[in-house]
């Protein structure tokens, strides 16, 4: 009896220790096969926030060139392109029926003189014999009346004359403003149309230094600043000239500072939105008439935020939510609010993690809610928005 009861004991410490081995390995296969994943904290720190818009830039003025008379077009003046000044001339249309008309009206003016020294003299006469009642009250009137009138002829001759002369001189179409000129849209040789709406349309002049940016808000942005001044968290847009900082699309940053001058005094019916407008210099001319360009402008007051990487946010429907990590290094999902993309290059959150969570970065479209991972430990560098290892976690 005692031999078999050894063997037996023998045989149950042997089926333990087998046991035993087999549940560690099992345990040692499930942490060595559990995914491996980044975690960190999120950025909380004191910011303040910027909103973007899309815009485009306009000259800060621009005329449309035509002629004030009709005539032959003569000459052009300029080369296509170039910068010219205010009173520059442009084109010169064929002056000698101009000048034939302004001699004219000299010599209308001239006649209309000579006819006024006449009457002057002819009433003169009659002035001197009026109290001696040798002339009749009737002839003495007669010749006022011609005095009047060689007056009144004087004065419609010398506004003949200013109007030939007038004319003469828009047979010289001049730069109204001083800018960059475009083509000439009508070549010399030709008969143009001047003096009215329908005025043959000879270029264009636009002046870009300095130039205009023009870009939409929503009204809910509109009572957004306004509260904002109203509370002292910032400038009034019309009256402090904001800061604007505008990005060309071949741009990684906002390199150009603007001050916004001017913002519409209604809300269009049609699309709820507002104008506005923001005005920089162009001294060097890289920004011109119709380009694109997006805008930065201070939408908050300095306040505490958490941000995280863009890239680990995920969709389910309408909803965004990011990945933490849980007790016993399981998966959680999280719903969270967002905000807008902050400067430094990482979402702003509003609502629904904290800033003790552990966000996991990597692997997110490996990982599901409930699975035990196994984290490593990251800090999120803020201008870059890259991720550094900085140690294991437990």
């Amino acid at each position: 009896m005692g031999i078999i009861a050894l063997v037996i004991a023998s045989l149950v410490v042997v089926a333990f220790t087998t046991i035993n081995t087999a549940e560690e390995g099992t345990a040692e296969n499930a942490a060595t096969s559990a995914m491996p994943v980044e975690v960190a904290t999120p950025v909380y720190e004191k910011i303040t926030e910027w909103d973007e818009y899309t815009g485009r830039f306009e000259a800060s003025n621009r005329v449309e060139v035509r002629a004030r008379v009709s005539g032959f077009l003569e000459s052009v003046k300029f080369t296509d392109g170039q910068h010219v000044e205010k009173g520059q001339v442009l084109f010169v249309i064929d002056q000698r029926p101009f000048k034939i008309a302004l001699d004219e009206a000299n010599a209308n003016y001239a006649q209309a003189v000579a006819s006024l020294k006449t009457a002057q003299d002819n009433f003169d006469r009659v002035e001197a014999l009026r109290e001696t009642g040798a002339v009749s009250i009737e002839e003495y009137d007669r010749r006022k009346q011609v005095l009047v009138g060689a007056n009144a002829s004087i004065n419609l001759a010398q506004a003949k004359v200013d109007n030939a002369r007038l004319n003469l001189e828009f047979t010289e179409v001049k730069a109204p403003i001083a800018g960059l000129v475009s083509r000439d849209q009508v070549n010399a040789g030709n008969l143009i149309d001047g003096g009215n709406s329908n005025a043959t349309l000879l270029t264009t002049i636009v002046a870009t230094s300095p130039i205009h940016f023009y870009f939409t808000g929503s009204e809910s942005d509109y009572l957004k600043y306004v509260r904002l001044a109203r509370n002292g968290e910032r400038g009034e847009a019309r009256a402090e000239g904001i800061p604007v900082f505008i990005q060309l699309l071949d741009e990684t940053d906002f390199v150009h500072e603007a001050k916004m001058d001017f913002v519409d005094n209604e809300i269009d019916n049609h699309s709820g939105t507002i104008e506005s407008r923001a005005v920089l210099d162009n001294e060097d001319h890289l920004l011109e008439p119709g380009m694109f360009g997006k805008a930065r402008l201070l939408g908050s007051a300095q306040h505490e935020a958490m941000m995280i990487p863009d890239e680990i946010i995920g969709t389910n429907q309408s909803l965004r939510f990011v990945y933490v990590l849980g007790e016993k290094n399981e998966v959680i999902a999280k719903t969270v609010s967002l905000g807008p993309l902050h400067s430094n290059g990482l979402r702003i959150v509003r609502d629904g993690i904290s800033p003790e969570d552990k966000v996991i970065i990597n692997n997110i479209q490996k990982i599901r809610p409930g699975m035990v991972v196994a984290p490593s430990a990251v800090v999120i560098e803020e201008e870059s928005n890259n991720l550094t290892t900085v140690a294991s976690a437990e």
